[in-house]
């Protein structure tokens, strides 16, 4: 790639005050947004040869760059990693999860017992937790098990004053069954709070440690209901983590400040600022020239660019992650299995992973990603065969093919960093068969309420693992609970497969838990609601002073350990 010596005007939004802006109202709908070529001279990385940091060192702010809005500032009702990204720093949880890695640690609560049966857990909470003040709000309190019962209480019991909240939909909560298997939650004493479950389940303590499972403040929630501004309870966040929520601007920034008080003692950054640049090609520039320290999903194409550039440096892992195209079952033509069967022989995977992924990428047929236990090695992938597809298509009625829709990713993913280029590819080898695709898409979160409405024919989805578990795939995103709960995309709904899942979550022999979960993967590719694409190499960007980050695995950025050598 070409360097071009260019000045860069950039607006970093830093001043000290920033203006609140709703981040749960609705947005406006917006038409499908027209494909543009992904070839355009314009969309190469522009960089100039010498980068001045943009940013005083002596601030002690650390400016990080995102592909996306936060989609709401409540944890509960979140879905998207750009979201936890946000949300992880503000809230904590009972457990949490060893940086960089799937290993379980307390957090709010210090130890925990669980039952000989498996049937309850006791949490002891930690007595130095304290949530955050705002302006007209400072806690009396340090959080106790009142606060984690009201946590609970607001996803379960439809009568509580927070349900309704934000829409209601707790998508995790419910796709992960936690409704059926939280029989009750009793509080001890102040600082013991014990969960009482239905049934044994063997990924409890790892589906605490997610997100939805952040625990809030009943009493600035009761302080809001008084005032009856309890809409704010999700756009003022108020939580117990290292940073403090102070302002947020929709498609330009997210401000947090260090929380002093934090119970594991104060972050190194005084400030983190969070810039929304959608355009993965912006963020590279903005790295460059110095307005972010560091950025999520960089395009592929950008790598050896940044790589060579002496400022930055470049980190990757595998990513415990799955890029696929989800059809629409319940919709013709993908109620047929021979169409969907049909539409996976048509597409070139190798293809893509070259000429969409950069190489960055490797092929996938299962539904979890190879690098997590439980996965299926002896599966056989469907192979490229336009031939076989339009014989699959001619069984399906289809002989002459058919015209459908594709709604494709317009901002760049962990899973998925371009998909109009990976999106055109396809459309080309269905066009071979003689399927007609038209292509559009929307904003990101618009694009996610569709798809959780299942208002598509094909979709391009993807899901990075929150928690380590292969529950956290199959469960959330092919079950029956899942349809429901607004995760499982597709619709597809299959009695055998569900049972298969629900039997791995009931033991703890990790033996046959593999063993229901590879079997429930031979059904998955019987049925094939997806074709399962890419699982991606992820990358992170930054400058070269950035000390103490670590990748996640799960696709979630923290910051209480980074600074600025």
């Amino acid at each position: 790639m070409e360097f071009i010596k260019r000045s860069l005007i950039v607006s970093l939004f830093l001043s000290t005050t920033f203006a609140i802006i709703g981040a749960s109202a609705k947005p406006t709908p917006e038409a499908p947004v027209a494909p543009s070529r992904t070839d355009a001279p314009e969309n190469r990385l522009i960089v100039e040869e010498k980068a001045t940091a943009a940013i005083p060192r002596g601030d002690r702010n650390f400016v990080y760059c995102i592909e996306a809005n936060p989609t709401t500032f409540s944890p509960q009702v979140a879905y998207d990693t750009s979201t936890f990204t946000v949300v992880r720093g503000i809230f904590n949880r009972l457990v949490d999860f060893e940086q960089g890695s799937t290993k379980v640690i307390p957090s709010i609560a210090k130890s925990w017992s669980m039952s000989g049966d498996g049937r309850a857990i006791t949490f002891t909470l930690r007595k130095d937790v304290f949530f955050h003040s705002t302006g007209d709000f400072s806690p009396t309190r340090p959080l106790n098990a009142d606060d984690v019962i009201y946590t609970f209480e607001r996803m379960r019991n439809q009568a509580h004053p927070l349900h309704k909240l934000g829409g209601g939909n707790y998508q995790y909560y419910q796709a992960l069954e936690m409704d059926k298997i939280i029989k009750n939650i009793v509080k001890v004493d102040t600082y013991k709070v014990k969960f009482v479950l239905d049934r044994p389940e063997a990924s409890i303590l790892a589906n605490l440690g997610m997100d939805f499972a952040s625990i809030i403040s009943q009493e600035y929630a009761e302080h809001l209901l008084k005032q009856k501004k309890i809409a704010n309870f999700d756009i003022h966040p108020v939580g117990s983590g290292p940073f403090i929520f102070s302002g947020f601007e929709k498609n330009k920034f997210v401000e947090l400040k260090r929380n002093n008080r934090y119970f594991l003692g104060p972050a190194k950054v005084a400030n983190l600022k969070i810039l929304i640049f959608t355009d993965a090609v912006e963020r590279a520039k903005n790295l460059v020239s110095g307005a972010c320290h560091l950025i999520a999903n960089p395009r592929y194409e950008d790598i050896k660019d940044l790589r060579e550039n002496p400022a930055l440096k470049v980190v990757n892992q595998p990513g415990l992650n799955i890029f696929y195209i989800a059809f629409n079952v319940n919709r013709e033509p993908f109620n047929k299995l021979e169409v969907r069967q049909a539409v996976n022989h048509a597409l070139n995977k190798l293809r893509y992973i070259k000429d969409g992924f950069q190489g960055f990428a490797q092929v996938a047929k299962n539904p979890i990603p190879p690098n997590m236990w439980g996965f299926n090695k002896s599966i056989v992938d469907f192979d490229y065969n336009p031939t076989k597809a339009k014989e699959l298509l001619k069984k399906a009625g289809y002989a002459k093919g058919f015209t459908t829709t594709y709604n494709y990713m317009s901002e760049s993913r962990p899973y998925n960093p371009n998909g109009l280029k990976v999106a055109e590819l396809m459309v080309q080898d269905l066009a071979k068969v003689g399927i007609q695709v038209k292509l559009v898409t929307y904003p990101w979160q618009e694009y996610l309420q569709k798809a959780q409405k299942r208002d598509f024919d094909m979709l391009q989805m993807g899901w990075t693992g929150d928690n380590g578990d292969p529950d956290n795939f199959l469960n959330v995103l092919l079950s029956c609970a899942g349809v429901d709960g607004g995760t499982n995309y597709s619709g597809w709904c299959d009695k055998r497969f569900s049972f298969l899942i629900g039997r791995a979550r009931v033991t703890t022999n990790i033996v046959q838990r593999t063993r229901f979960y590879e079997e429930a993967q031979v059904l998955f590719r019987a049925q094939s609601p997806w074709s399962p694409i890419a699982h991606t190499t992820v990358f992170r960007a930054m400058k070269k002073n950035v000390v103490g980050y670590r990748m996640s695995p799960f696709g979630v950025d923290t910051f209480y350990t980074v600074d600025l050598k």
